[in-house]
């Protein structure tokens, strides 16, 4: 059963407290306000670590140097202004909430992190300890543990969980720990693990996290994407240079978009460009070569006569041409 934070009810009209505690979502990030985040959250992280305390889970101070990444991936991208963000907020106020690491049993004095690896990653950047929890954990309990930090903080878009579930059964793990460990029904995890096995990793590495996008604009690029040439289509289109500029959500619903076109788009073509000058930088020369094609364009004050010079020569120099190519 969940322990209510005794420091929770301060500051509450009698009325509040009566009723039934609303979800939390103040531990899901650390949110700046001037000097530092609000009283009350910090009430209510400062109770909840005394009750580690009480249970006997010592909070340490580790050296994230000595505190490997766990070896279940269950993410896509970073945010980096969301990152910053809680550097700066670490860098001014502490880092309240602790990380869970459990010892690496393959080399003595270092550990391996099971969930905070963006709080251990700013206290990295800030040259300062982290602090954590030490826990015996088995690779079972691992998952869970990680998957329920996660769901619990709202940390994870869909297809970031969907490719974590597919990773950890690929690990080995059975399907009722990623239940347990992402809090869904077996419908949801075989619908996860379609979405994840169905999108191709690279189109999806493109797109990114996707943080607001659900199952269902998912579960339709998966299907848009079946037809071989959609997925040809699929991939030329990611890997334009204008793609990336838009912020991830953004790609997935353009990339569908993309896909609900009919026929296919045109590939750019194969072009080359080069310039010089002629007489004594008199005339300026720019050709254009393709696949089947090549185009002249002159400047110069006397480009039209020369244009119409050339015209009227092409016949004989074409038939030049063509007497050079057959003694090559």
């Amino acid at each position: 059963m969940a322990r209510k934070h005794l420091l929770s009810q301060i500051g509450k009209p009698k009325e509040e407290v009566e009723k039934p505690d609303a979800a939390r979502d103040g531990r899901s990030a650390y949110a700046l306000r001037g000097a530092s985040r609000s009283m009350l959250q910090s009430l209510e992280e400062m109770a909840e670590n005394s009750l580690r305390v009480q249970d006997g889970e010592m909070i340490v101070m580790l050296d994230p140097e000595d505190i490997d990444p766990s070896p279940y991936v269950d993410r896509i991208e970073e945010d980096g202004e969301a990152f910053d963000v809680l550097v700066e907020a670490i860098r001014e106020a502490g880092q309240i909430s602790p990380v869970l690491v459990r010892p690496n049993p393959d080399t003595k004095g270092r550990f391996i992190l099971v969930y905070g690896h963006r709080r251990t990653r700013a206290a990295k950047r800030l040259g300062i300890k982290v602090r954590a929890i030490v826990r015996d954990l088995e690779d079972l309990a691992h998952v869970v543990a990680q998957g329920q930090e996660n769901t619990a903080r709202a940390d994870l878009s869909f297809i970031e969980k969907a490719l974590f579930a597919s990773r950890l059964q690929q690990s080995g793990i059975d399907k009722q720990a990623i239940r347990q460990a992402l809090s869904i029904d077996n419908a949801m995890l075989s619908r996860m693990l379609s979405i994840a096995d169905g999108i191709p990793t690279d189109i999806l590495e493109q797109i990114g996290a996707a943080k607001g996008i659900g199952r269902d604009r998912w579960d339709e690029l998966k299907r848009l994407l079946l037809p071989p040439a959609k997925l040809e289509q699929a991939r030329q289109f990611v890997g334009e240079g204008t793609f990336q500029e838009l912020p991830s959500p953004d790609r997935c619903l353009a990339l569908l978009e993309e896909l609900k076109r009919k026929g296919r788009r045109a590939r750019p073509k194969n072009t080359s460009e080069k310039k010089f000058t002629l007489g004594e930088n008199k005339m300026s020369v720019t050709t254009k070569h393709a696949a089947n094609g090549f185009s002249l364009s002159l400047k110069a004050s006397d480009a039209d006569a020369f244009g119409s010079y050339l015209a009227e020569h092409l016949s004989t120099l074409y038939a030049d041409f063509q007497r050079q190519q057959k003694k090559g």
